[in-house]
């Protein structure tokens, strides 16, 4: 199994920046895409931003420009930087990996708890 702990959350104010991160632990053999989610109440879960373990980077549309993702192979971890964030980045942010446990295991999606990220107007 593969365990993602998330840490970085808070309450901020609009135009204010946090930074969240995601280390990933277990019986992990190889790790290819992590990334992070969001969702607000009453929303779907949407993607944010991943990057594979070559370092390719997709964001949605919403938060380019302002969110920098980024990976420490070596750690498991991913980090997620947000600056200029606004009211509408209120939501629980998940972190995502796809990973496998062994050479010739199947690739799994695994989920962190969430964190909560509030900003205030």
């Amino acid at each position: 199994q593969v365990q993602l702990v998330e840490s970085g959350g808070g309450l901020v104010q609009a135009g204010g920046s946090l930074r969240l991160s995601c280390a990933a632990s277990g019986s992990i053999f190889s790790i290819n895409v992590m990334g992070w989610y969001r969702q607000a109440p009453g929303k779907q879960r949407e993607l944010v931003a991943a990057i594979t373990s070559g370092g390719s980077r997709n964001y949605a549309d919403s938060v380019k420009g302002r969110f920098t993702i980024s990976r420490d192979n070596a750690k498991n971890t991913v980090y997620l930087q947000m600056n200029s964030l606004k009211p509408e980045d209120t939501a629980v942010y998940y972190c995502h990996a796809m990973a496998t446990l062994s050479y010739s295991d199947n690739t799994r999606a695994y989920w962190g708890q969430g964190t909560q990220v509030t900003v205030s107007s």
